[in-house]
């Protein structure tokens, strides 16, 4: 109980500082998190040195990260609002994923390895997007609309993209294991639909619970830990069903005030899923490694917003602009993180790949506030929308 919380205590003090220190070169709180976890890690203090215990804390943290991620998603209710969101990023797909293919060819990856690395460029950061621009005022611009649906239309595809590492690392295909996975992939897309036309199905005996909180206390949690076992057992992966739970829970109205409550629990897990990137973070492979490291990071960072500006200037909207929106998306994301880490569990990417994703993942992170920040200030000159 000592070791426990004295580990508590000084993880808590070095994520404050860190905090109030980041605060001032207004960058977003989870690199503070990821930061945390690197200082007290195996290769700086030694606070956190227990591997099954970091294991622990990384899969807790994605499992809850789906789960409020899905209770917070936001589905737009007019479909012309996802088109031009869903051409942007459809070439952006389309361009990390030709990338990808032309250097796999020329590595000789397999297959696993160009699907985990295609994940590294198609996912971005809603966390580091959505603070920066509500932090300079620019949450309700038109570009800034398109970019956050953008940001949904990938919270929508991890789902198949995660279903996809189920079969990478298998030589031989389970036709059940397939048809279970595409029925699940189906329900959840049947439960997208049923948000956005907002007719979701509401259980009798649910209802009843509206006013009991201990019964929804119990019963969410119920039902995010049975969803994910459901999705395990469908052949998919225990996130993807806390994530379709999340969703369920935000929309049923007698969860509402769990709903309001548990919005402390999501700042608490999302830090626990980031701290524990940064103590998976091998600091003697990136001081091995760094060079290609870089430039890889760096190469992350041009495609992504060389493909997203190109997208944004196909619909019309000035150079300037469709550069600085580029660079909003151009960091590779907290999903990128959750894929490796699945990827290396699953055994479709040896451990080499999985600790490369990784530190690429989080440099990126780190570093994304620096990159749209000087793409908003030496390129684009935004007028301030006050609402």
């Amino acid at each position: 109980m000592h070791n426990l919380l004295f580990s508590i205590s000084i993880t808590c003090l070095v994520i404050l500082l860190l905090m109030f220190v980041l605060k001032k070169f207004s960058q977003p709180h989870l690199v503070a998190y990821i930061i945390a976890g690197i200082f007290l890690g195996p290769h700086v203090t030694g606070v956190l040195t227990d591997g099954a215990y970091i294991r622990s804390l990384g899969e807790l943290g994605i499992l809850f990260l789906m789960f409020f991620l899905g209770m917070d998603i936001h589905i737009p209710d007019s479909k012309s609002l996802l088109l031009k969101p869903l051409i942007v990023q459809a070439m952006k797909t389309v361009v990390s994923v030709v990338f990808v293919l032309l250097m796999g060819k020329w590595q000789g990856w397999n297959m696993g390895s160009i699907m985990v690395i295609t994940a590294l460029l198609i996912f971005n950061s809603t966390a580091v997007v959505s603070e920066f621009m509500r932090k300079k005022g620019e949450l309700y611009s038109e570009s800034s609309k398109i970019v956050l649906n953008t940001l949904l239309l990938q919270d929508i595809m991890l789902a198949p993209v995660l279903t996809l590492f189920q079969f990478a690392g298998n030589r031989h295909l389970n036709v059940q294991k397939l048809l279970l996975s595409v029925v699940g992939c189906w329900l959840i897309f049947l439960l997208l639909r049923a948000i956005r036309n907002r007719n979701l199905f509401q259980i009798p005996v649910i209802r009843e619970m509206e006013r009991d909180h201990e019964l929804q206390v119990f019963a969410g949690l119920l039902i995010c830990v049975g969803f994910a076992e459901v999705a395990s057992l469908a052949g998919l992966t225990g996130t993807i069903g806390s994530f379709a739970a999340g969703m369920f829970i935000g929309r049923t109205k007698a969860f509402h005030w769990l709903e309001n409550v548990l919005k402390t629990f999501n700042i608490f897990f999302v830090s626990l899923f980031f701290v524990s990137v940064g103590l998976s973070l091998d600091l003697h492979y990136l001081k091995d490694n760094y060079p290609i490291i870089m430039l890889i990071t760096v190469m992350v960072f041009i495609i992504n917003n060389l493909a997203s500006a190109i997208a944004f200037r196909l619909l019309r909207h000035g150079w300037r602009e469709s550069i600085y929106v580029g660079g909003l998306l151009s960091q590779a994301g907290e999903f990128g993180i959750v894929a490796c880490s699945l990827a290396y569990e699953m055994g479709i990417i040896p451990m080499n790949l999985f600790k490369a994703g990784l530190t690429i993942t989080s440099l990126s992170l780190l570093c994304s506030t620096l990159w749209i920040s000087i793409a908003r200030k030496f390129i684009y000159y935004p007028v301030r929308i006050n609402v």
